[in-house]
């Protein structure tokens, strides 16, 4: 994997305003699942990652191409994180014209980093 950005709320801006390509932005949540890329077996070792995901996805999905692998990623986000884009960061969401499944999943995984952070104690008590 390249070197990934850190994992910052200026990371998670960057995700939905399109400032980083999408494969960054899924190696990103895959490194944060849990996912990790063996170069001398040339395999994935996804032990870490949720079950949930790792059932179904024993290597890592591309979440911006997949509808289902980006519904499991949903459903992984905790009920009390599920608003934090627009509760702590104050994202106002996609214009309707901007609507298309490859930026509401962006957000979906903006989302989960989110979440992600939340869990980890690395949000600061902001909310909007």
């Amino acid at each position: 994997m390249t070197d990934l950005p850190p994992l910052t709320e200026a990371t998670v801006w960057a995700i939905l305003n399109e400032e980083l390509e999408d494969d960054i932005v899924n190696q990103l949540v895959w490194h944060y699942l849990g996912y990790r890329y063996d170069g001398a077996t040339q395999q994935w070792d996804a032990s870490n990652v949720i079950e949930a995901i790792q059932e179904k996805y024993p290597e890592p999905p591309n979440f911006i191409e997949s509808r289902p692998a980006t519904v499991k990623l949903t459903r992984s986000i905790p009920k009390e994180n599920k608003q934090l884009l627009k509760n702590h960061l104050g994202f106002k969401g996609y214009s309707i014209d901007q609507l298309v499944p490859r930026l509401t999943r962006r957000a979906t995984m903006a989302n989960w980093l989110l979440s992600h952070m939340q869990m980890q104690g690395l949000l600061k008590d902001n909310s909007v």
